[in-house]
């Protein structure tokens, strides 16, 4: 079996689990560290003669991350894509067993039973707290609906203002995200890099958690520490 994953997460997911499987991925792909495949470009921007000339059995990909174009020239060409959509934690689950079997992965992780285990064990949270979550700047972009990053704060008690938002991914003004006086802005490393001096000085008065985009919004091996990890920034935050 030969697999170049275009998706992150899956990556993560299929070199831990089904270790040799995978022969290509994208620069993106950063996990894990000493992943050794031919880098086949960006989700958005994969190299197809590249992919192509690593003669893949499957190619991994999700719904929003990679574009409709490369993926129909992929099929074009012969090779077998399988596509994933991940729109809350449930669904997350149950896309990485199909992906996982996809990929022949002899059996099932240790791993994904801890996360399922984790997740479905989460007590209830004592309060919630509203947040705004932006996602990119210049223009300002934030999570609205039907998200798997907004089902998974959801899970975690945080309740993000733009979630019946008609789009998932809004570009608002600034002025929009300030005004809500949510509890708290969650800025997350990805897509778009915050850190402590890019995106907190455009919400002042307002606490801001700055969180890891892996645990927030892939779905993978980091499922199953993403609750404590996110839910100890989010807190301090709050405090």
């Amino acid at each position: 079996m030969r697999v170049v994953s275009l998706v992150p997460s899956l990556t993560e997911a299929v070199a831990v689990s089904a270790p040799g499987v995978l022969v290509g991925a994208t620069h993106w792909c950063s996990h894990p560290a000493d992943l050794d495949v031919t880098r086949v470009g960006g989700t958005k921007n994969p190299d197809v003669d590249r992919i192509l000339t690593l003669a893949p059995d499957l190619v991994l990909a999700n719904e929003e991350e990679n574009r409709e174009p490369d993926l129909a020239a992929l099929r074009a060409a012969g090779v077998e894509v399988l596509v994933t959509q991940v729109r809350d934690v449930p669904q997350a689950f149950r896309e990485l067993a199909r992906v996982l079997d996809a990929c022949g992965a002899p059996a099932r992780p240790h791993w994904l039973d801890e996360a399922e285990d984790t997740w479905s064990s989460l007590p209830v949270p004592a309060r919630r707290t509203t947040a705004v979550v932006p996602i990119w700047r210049r223009p300002w972009m934030v999570l609205g609906s039907d998200t798997f990053a907004g089902d998974v704060l959801s899970r975690l008690g945080v309740d993000h203002l733009h979630a019946t938002h008609e789009d998932r991914y809004p570009r608002l003004p600034l002025d929009d995200l300030r005004t809500p006086a949510p509890d708290i802005v969650v800025l997350p490393d990805e897509p778009y890099r915050f850190t402590a001096e890019d995106g907190p000085e455009a919400f002042p008065g307002l606490p801001c958690a700055l969180v890891s985009g892996r645990h927030l919004t892939w779905y993978g091996p980091s499922l199953a520490e993403a609750p404590r990890v996110l839910g100890e920034v989010l807190r301090a935050a709050c405090r």
